[in-house]
């Protein structure tokens, strides 16, 4: 609370209602005079600020000694102590994918090793010169004869990464004439699958695979965040669904343990993260025990919050515990494969 003695106005300045008291009983600003010295911007701002400190600490405290605590105490309507759920996941999330995608890369080079393509013999129909001027043609779209072309094909074809069916055709135009006149007989999946590879081709080039594979990998891997995020409800729901006999718990309730998990597990994964790194520099094995003792103490730390919200028994918590854990996997695998489909698409 402030020091500064209150304004003879009654009208508070900040949504022109009726102020009574210190305080607006509508919005909640103090009714004060606006004029403050730097001193006491820099008292409020400092006091503030760890005020904000102490909730924070002290919510993460009790959230990882008392596992299912704070979701029983929001749920009672103990709230003011505490950071709010939903603030709490944003900074924390924030947080992890700020240092997730900032110590993880893909390198072109790591993947170039093992499929950058690359002839395995000297072709049979050019010389090397040749075949670089040929692939240079065909990456600008240049037209070629229609001999030309086939043997362009089949020097290709001697890749040793894999090649796929888009090295068939020249362009997504031909693949289309030949499916109108009869000629090809794919389905309509087929048919969106190798117009694609088409499409790659022409913007990678017959060599730029390592590329394209970059690019899909960091597509998939930035969709992490919102796969997470899209996650949340799914299992929320998931817990409603395994605990829907016991009335007294509604939706949100389910959310706001789901929020609280999830926070646990982006500051589990933040240490895993760090002995990560330090073991790449130190490579001491004993790094390698305690990052598996984080991610196995996520899990117990959830069957513990399980066991304490919910207040089931100790048999059945373990029977809803692994079947939550199946499902939850599945969500994730489902979202995989969708965001993969997503990062294919948008390559």
């Amino acid at each position: 609370m402030s020091h500064k003695s209150i304004r003879k106005e009654k009208d508070c300045l900040n949504c022109g209602r009726y102020v009574a008291d210190r305080f607006c009983t509508h919005c909640g600003q103090e009714n004060i005079n606006p004029q403050e010295s730097v001193m006491h911007f820099v008292t409020h701002f400092i006091g503030d600020l760890f005020h904000f400190d102490g909730k924070f600490f002290k919510t993460l405290k009790l959230l990882f000694i008392k596992p299912g605590f704070l979701a029983e105490e929001y749920s009672k309507g103990r709230r003011a102590d505490y950071v709010n759920p939903i603030r709490l996941y944003i900074f924390t999330s924030f947080a992890f994918f700020l240092i997730f995608f900032s110590v993880n890369h893909i390198e072109e080079e790591d993947l170039s090793n093992t499929t950058r393509a690359s002839i395995l013999k000297p072709t049979d129909h050019f010389t090397p010169e040749e075949f670089s001027k040929f692939t240079a043609q065909f990456n600008k779209g240049v037209p070629m004869d229609s001999v030309t072309f086939q043997n362009y094909k089949d020097s290709v074809v001697r890749l040793d990464s894999f090649t796929w069916d888009s090295n068939k055709y020249r362009s997504i135009a031909e693949y289309d004439s030949l499916i109108k006149t009869g000629k090809v007989k794919d389905g309509w999946l087929d048919q969106m699958r190798i117009r694609k590879q088409i499409s790659i081709t022409e913007k990678y080039g017959p060599y730029g695979w390592s590329k394209f594979l970059k690019d899909f990998l960091d597509s998939l891997l930035h969709s992490f965040p919102q796969m997470l995020f899209i996650s949340l409800p799914l299992v929320a729901l998931l817990l409603y669904l395994l605990y829907h006999r016991q009335k007294k718990y509604l939706y949100v309730s389910h959310a706001v343990f789901t929020l609280h998990f999830y926070v646990v597990f982006f500051i589990a994964m933040l240490v895993g993260v760090g002995l990560d790194e330090l073991d790449d520099r130190v490579n001491w094995a004993i790094l390698d025990y305690l990052q598996l003792a984080f991610y196995f103490g996520v899990w117990f730390y959830l069957y513990k919050a399980l066991r304490r919200f919910y207040k089931q028994r100790r048999a059945r918590t373990i029977l809803k515990f692994f079947l939550f854990m199946f499902s939850f996997f599945f969500i994730l695998l489902f979202l995989i494969v969708v965001f993969s489909i997503k990062s294919w698409m948008q390559v």
